[in-house]
């Protein structure tokens, strides 16, 4: 396409600036309406021109009226090379209640347009271009102001496109160059509206003077001209329009859950100010935002990386992230190539490290034996290293990231604390030896059958043998410890007996068979429940204790299980679901124990042949429960409450009506809380008035995420759905907040007491079950 003219010997000759003030005052007068004349495909021309011509680049012969001269077109050229070439993504705009899909932020706009056009020589000028798209109607305000801001003002796009088939801009995109210098044409004009005092002609250097006086304002201020563009924060008000919005989607959404989100905690409630709207982006921009335009000491910024690390595994895998890290740290050989400025090196790099050390901090000892994580941290260190002698201020950082790999990783040695020393073997692994393995803590539960329909759930070490085993199973079941041994059954039947000094709990026993509690002649110690004598002679323990110091040794066991769950299992588990996998193992710990309670509850009632016995163990679990929704573990208040309820033991209607009236009531309050009416709003609410330390109910926790996940997509148009990972990860922080504080010690139980819950006798066979209840109270 020709070059067209300067501002003041083109089209717009006939309208020539006057500098003087009255003739300006004329001047906005007459062309008060002229950019809604250009909206709608007015040209302007001389008044000695014919209407079907258009004067060309010269004042020689002139050509038939086409696109190459069209404001909309120009403007519409512009939109079309932002969209398709800018590197800012799209955003969501709360606004008055509703939601404004694919908005963009003025800075960014203005910033893209001076780095990309040769011909916007600074942002004023930029800004007078947006201008004049937002006149033409090609730009359009989400907030309907009539003056371009270069601020975090959102706006969009129209998408209307020029009907003619040989409409120049559109065949050749690569001219929208040309399409701005055109535009550049009514920058005069567009001022006026704007406000802006000085004069399109004054020399080029006084328009760069002034976006440099421009830039250092912004700068004193505190006013970043990049304020974060991935991400918008709002204030108190904005909140408010985000909460109507939520109300209004929760409606409209099909699964129709309120999520813990809407229930936030005291330690939430208090950054509730600091929400931020999140938007859509590729996940390598959106770290790349983070990195580069989040403010890391900011309450709202710490929220946002928070988010980003408890849930980028629903977007992008571990290796991804670590690639992309590395990506994102700048290399000395790139810096003497002239690709980033050192200062801003420097910050991109300590940006960085702190992302990883918050990582590293967040995550613990979750991600320690992945072996990609762990070259990731090797590369990055040794990266670190050879940094130092360019940067020297990363001293500080590193130091930082040395204790992170010390502690969580443990692949830094202590012969490499000296300056000196890690500066001059910044290459050498001797400075990255790896540690041998700690000693294993994690807590287990242990399933020995004992008959062909019951088993003893043992909780344990994992470095429990043979013979503490079996000396448990003699204690529990009444037999003694000489005359058993453990064995393990194949599913073809075949059975190897294990020595006393062998470990039971071995990750190579599960796919062999089940461990099994058997005599010296390979019989099992106890017949089928169902034809057993020995349970008219069983005693019930149970009514010996205390009813409080059960609830107590149920809660501090359950606590240790919970207090050893790493929020991201619930991410892992929502997604995978695998077993065996490592990355889930205390949760499943703690959902195998919530289960165990609620067979053990129908297991100790069904195997109780008096009736009046059976009676009082109603009366104890009933209590139990109250006890421990008392000391704020709804964990196994729900899997007693559970266990009462299955049609197995409710339907024991004469052991139901020997129960006083008062346990009536308590247990019909209790049951109060498992109402699942209302997406478990008594539930909800109640546990919401409870102070940490708490236990929540895990599985009614895992179903939110799980119908977050489920129910919300997480890439729209390719891009990740943020406002879903949020979401996400508000449900997980709610972990966070059960663990902020520690339970009293329960010093005064008794190993009695420890023994009644750290070893069940659980029947898992429902046939039996129904059996033992329909021999208990036949039908009539």
């Amino acid at each position: 396409m020709e070059d067209s003219e300067p501002a003041e010997d083109g089209l717009l000759a006939g309208l020539r600036w006057n500098r003087s003030a009255r003739d300006q005052a004329q001047l906005k007068h007459k062309i008060r309406d002229l950019p809604g004349l250009l909206k709608h495909g007015l040209h302007l021309r001389k008044k000695s021109q014919s209407p079907d011509t258009i004067p060309g680049p010269s004042s020689g012969p002139t050509v038939h009226k086409s696109c190459s001269q069209s404001f909309p077109c120009a403007g519409r050229t512009v939109r079309n090379a932002f969209l398709s070439h800018g590197p800012y993504p799209a955003k969501d705009k709360i606004h008055l209640a509703r939601i404004i899909r694919r908005s963009y932020v003025g800075v960014e706009l203005v910033q893209w347009l001076c780095e990309q056009c040769v011909y916007v020589r600074c942002r004023t000028t930029a800004v007078r271009v947006w201008q004049v798209l937002l006149e033409l109607g090609v730009l359009l305000s989400v907030d309907q102001r009539v003056v371009f801001s270069d601020s975090n003002t959102y706006y969009q796009f129209s998408f209307e496109e020029c009907d003619s088939a040989s409409c120049e801009f559109r065949s050749n995109e690569g001219e929208w160059p040309e399409a701005v210098r055109l535009l550049l044409q009514l920058a005069p004009y567009v001022q006026f509206r704007s406000g802006e005092e000085d004069i399109v002609d004054e020399d080029d250097d006084d328009d760069e003077e002034e976006n440099s006086n421009h830039d250092e304002n912004a700068s004193s201020s505190g006013i970043c001209t990049f304020d974060v563009p991935s991400f918008r924060y709002i204030d108190e008000d904005d909140v408010e329009e985000s909460k109507e919005y939520e109300r209004e989607e929760h409606w409209r959404d099909g699964s129709g859950q309120s999520w813990y989100s809407c229930s936030t905690e005291d330690d939430r409630c208090d950054s509730s100010s600091f929400r931020y709207v999140v938007v859509s982006g590729t996940p390598l921009k959106i770290l790349e935002h983070l990195l580069s335009d989040l403010h890391l000491t900011e309450i709202a910024g710490k929220m946002l990386l928070d988010d980003f690390l408890l849930t980028y595994l629903v977007f992008m895998s571990t290796h991804d992230l670590c690639q992309a890290l590395l990506g994102q740290y700048p290399s000395v050989a790139n810096l003497h190539m002239g690709q980033e400025e050192g200062k801003d090196a420097l910050f991109r790099k300590r940006k960085v490290l702190q992302l990883v050390s918050h990582w590293s901090r967040l995550y613990k000892d979750f991600l320690k034996e992945e072996e990609h994580v762990r070259s990731f941290m090797k590369t990055l260190y040794r990266c670190v290293l050879e940094d130092l002698y360019e940067f020297p201020t990363l001293e500080k950082d590193l130091k930082e990231f040395q204790k992170i790999l010390n502690m969580h990783f443990h692949i830094f040695s202590a012969h490499c604390q000296s300056k000196q020393v890690y500066q001059q073997l910044s290459l050498k692994e001797n400075c990255l030896q790896v540690r041998s393995p700690q000693t294993e803590t994690r807590e287990v539960i242990c399933c020995v059958y004992v008959s062909a329909d019951s088993y003893l759930s043992v909780h344990t070490q994992p470095s429990l043998e043979a013979h503490e085993l079996l000396r448990i199973v003699g204690l529990k079941m009444d037999r003694a410890e000489e005359d058993m041994v453990l064995a393990v059954v194949s599913h073809t039947g075949e059975r190897r007996v294990l020595q006393p000094s062998d470990c039971v709990y071995s990750e190579s026993l599960t796919p062999q068979g089940k461990l099994v509690a058997c005599r010296r002649d390979l019989t099992e110690i106890l017949p089928p429940l169902t034809d057993s004598a020995e349970l008219s002679r069983r005693p019930v323990r149970l009514l010996g204790i205390n009813t409080w110091d059960v609830a107590a040794a149920l809660t501090h066991l359950d606590w240790t299980l919970f207090k050893s769950i790493h929020e991201q299992e619930l991410v892992y588990y929502t997604l995978s679901r695998a077993p065996g996998t490592g990355h889930t193992a205390a949760l499943s710990v703690l959902l195998q124990r919530c289960n165990e309670v609620q067979q053990w509850v129908m297991s100790e009632v069904l195997m109780c042949v008096s009736l009046n016995k059976r009676v009082q163990l109603l009366k104890k679990f009933i209590k139990i429960a109250a006890h421990c929704k008392a000391q704020r573990n709804l964990n196994s208040a729900f899997a007693i409450i559970m266990g009462l309820n299955t049609a197995a033991v409710s339907r024991l209607n004469q052991t139901w009506d020997k129960c006083p009236g008062k346990f009536k009531k308590l247990f019909s309050e209790l049951e109060l809380i498992t109402d699942p009416s209302l997406n478990h709003k008594a539930y909800r609410e109640a546990f919401k008035r409870m102070k940490p330390p708490k236990i929540p109910f895990m599985p009614l926790l895992l179903k939110d995420i799980t119908f977050i996940h489920e129910g919300n997509k997480t890439f729209h148009d390719n891009l990740v759905n943020f406002e879903k990972l949020h979401m996400i990860a508000d449900t997980v922080r709610m972990i966070r907040h059960c663990q902020s504080d520690q339970p009293g010690e329960a010093s005064c139980l008794s190993e009695f007491h420890w023994a009644s819950v750290h070893y069940l006798h659980i029947i898992d066979n429902q046939q039996t079950l129904f059996e033992l209840s329909h021999k208990l109270e036949p039908r009539a």
